[in-house]
């Protein structure tokens, strides 16, 4: 399924003897060196290509070198070809999406689960904030692992757990072990998302990155908008059990799937996937169909792993603090912190609004808000993708910056207004949507106009999902350029800081509503967020710089 293509290795640049070789840029493994050739009448910038002798290894620097006349290409970022990549993203994004696919098939069976298993409805509720707490602790577990160890085993360990649980669940017998095994169930699926986020960071270029990010975010949307539907279904049909033998048949097919395709792709272990891969690090397809680039190599590079102590283990929570990472967190948890309460409260606003709904009419009212998350996310990957080449192409122009040069290795690159352009407007729709949601349903006589007033609810949560996917798609993106690295980790600090201010949300949301009513209870809302949009002016001005300033401090310690 994913078979490497082999780098090239033309071209070739003429030097004269008056040469001028700069420093190294930037803290990347890559050593570029800038020559500048003085010939009659112009001057020439001719770009030599990176040292590979320690390829994958941040902290190497290439030795002086004597200039040669034939001078090999750099090295692509990765072998793997645009078609290969896309289909390894969707890959690991399916297997990404069974986190939100096993907390919103959950919903609509909460009323059987408390009959079969006899007991009260807000026990089983309990489960939900289980299951969200566990979602936002995990990834931060096993992120660093990842980051560490590699992909392709973390990849295993976490979805074999998943499908064990799954599996566990589908024979319930009581409450307590409902409870502990969603946690188990959500121990295994909620770091799929940032081990995807890893695998996307190996491969692509900061270009590609946006659109791969989009469509990893819009395939776990596509099965939360589904997930309600399908609970409702099989449910009503077979019983609350037949959903764990849904999710234990779809997560057992993923699970060999990544036995089978996925590589090690993680850098310090594969390098550019160049590198032959043995071990646990090789996939069975690579047994069969080992990439055209290994041929001819001899010696087989020992995979290099990181020792991970207790204190990597949770050093990626400190980035938290750090200025720049705290304002782009803090924004995105509030916008998925609303999102969440309109999401969780959809069941009992329209049962109260719209009492002659049925039990899966309301879960195909769940389908607007999924397919605005669809779209939020591949839309804005599309756009973060047109946006990032523009301004790398007026940021090579500006600083004479050659095309051979890594982006990555280039402190300076405005990364900030690159993938920041369009937050403002996506937020303004945001705040807007969200203050005429709750109104929404009180403005009209309900009985009179049941059907006006259901589709421009309905309407409202599908602008409320498109712009919140689309903050939190720009958001993950930039996280994952300040550490391309560690992606992984980065990802599941986003995910913690998210999951844990949206569960503080998702249990406030009911009783505000029964105190102030729906249409206040959104308004509130909204002021909260008018309150803290200032951020997004300090996030445009500011975060470049602080970001430069983190880097520095991390280069002098």
């Amino acid at each position: 399924m994913v078979e490497a293509n082999p780098p090239s290795s033309d071209g070739e640049s003429t030097l004269t003897d008056s040469t001028l070789r700069t420093a190294h840029m930037g803290s990347s493994a890559a050593n570029s060196s800038i020559l500048l050739t003085n010939s009659p009448g112009k001057e020439n910038l001719h770009v030599s290509p990176p040292s590979t002798a320690n390829y994958g290894d941040e902290n190497a620097c290439s030795a002086p070198r004597n200039v040669s006349h034939d001078r090999p290409t750099e090295p692509p970022y990765h072998i793997l070809s645009h078609s290969q990549k896309w289909r390894l993203v969707c890959l690991v994004s399916i297997a990404g999406s069974f986190s939100p696919l096993s907390s919103n098939i959950y919903f609509p069976a909460i009323e059987e689960i408390s009959l079969q298993l006899r007991v009260n409805a807000s026990l089983v509720a309990i489960t939900i904030t289980v299951y969200m707490i566990v979602q936002a602790i995990s990834p931060s577990l096993w992120a660093p692992i990842s980051d560490s160890s590699g992909r392709r085993i973390t990849f295993g360990i976490t979805l074999a757990i998943y499908t064990a649980a799954n599996l566990a669940l589908a024979f319930t017998s009581n409450f307590p072990m409902l409870l502990v095994l969603r946690g188990v169930q959500a121990l295994g699926s909620a770091a799929t998302i940032s081990i995807s986020a890893g695998v996307i960071a190996d491969i692509a270029t900061p270009g590609e990155r946006g659109g791969f990010m989009g469509t990893n975010a819009g395939t776990r949307m596509i099965s939360q908008a589904v997930g309600p539907v399908l609970g409702g279904l099989l449910t009503a049909k077979w019983g609350f059990r037949s959903i764990f033998w849904l999710l234990f048949a779809q997560s057992s097919c993923v699970l060999m799937l990544l036995i089978v395709f996925l590589p090690e792709t993680h850098r310090r272990i594969a390098g550019n996937g160049s590198t032959p891969l043995r071990g646990i690090h090789k996939p069975v397809w690579y047994w069969l169909r080992p990439p055209p680039s290994w041929k001819g190599v001899k010696t087989i590079k020992q995979p290099v792993v990181s020792s991970l102590s207790l204190k990597a283990q949770f050093a990626p929570l400190m980035h938290i603090f750090q200025k720049d990472i705290f304002v782009l967190l803090a924004w995105g948890s509030l916008i998925y912190t609303i999102w969440s309460m309109v999401t969780s409260s959809t069941t009992t606003v329209l049962l109260h609004s719209f009492p002659g709904l049925k039990q899966w009419q309301i879960g195909l009212c769940f389908i607007p808000n999924g397919c605005g998350c669809i779209l939020g996310s591949t839309c804005t990957g599309w756009l973060l993708d047109r946006t990032f080449s523009r301004v790398q192409a007026e940021h090579r122009q500006n600083t004479g910056i050659p095309e051979a040069t890594n982006i990555k290795e280039i402190r300076t690159f405005p990364f900030e207004r690159a993938r920041l352009r369009f937050m403002p407007y996506f937020s303004l729709c945001f705040v807007i949507s969200t203050a005429l949601y709750g109104p929404s349903f009180e403005l009209n006589d309900l009985n009179r106009y049941f059907a006006a007033n259901l589709v421009a609810s309905l309407g409202l949560q599908f602008m409320i999902a498109f712009t919140a996917t689309a903050i939190f798609s720009i958001n993950s993106t930039l996280m994952v350029d300040y550490f391309p690295d560690g992606a992984a980790s980065a990802t599941a600090t986003n995910n913690l800081v998210r999951c844990l201010v949206g569960a503080a949300g998702v249990s406030v949301i009911q009783p505000l509503i029964q105190a102030v009513k729906i249409r206040n209870a959104f308004l509130i809302l909204t002021g909260v967020v008018v309150i803290f949009s200032p951020l997004l002016w300090v996030q445009w001005k500011y975060s470049a710089q602080w970001r430069m300033e983190r880097e520095r401090q991390k280069l002098s310690n």
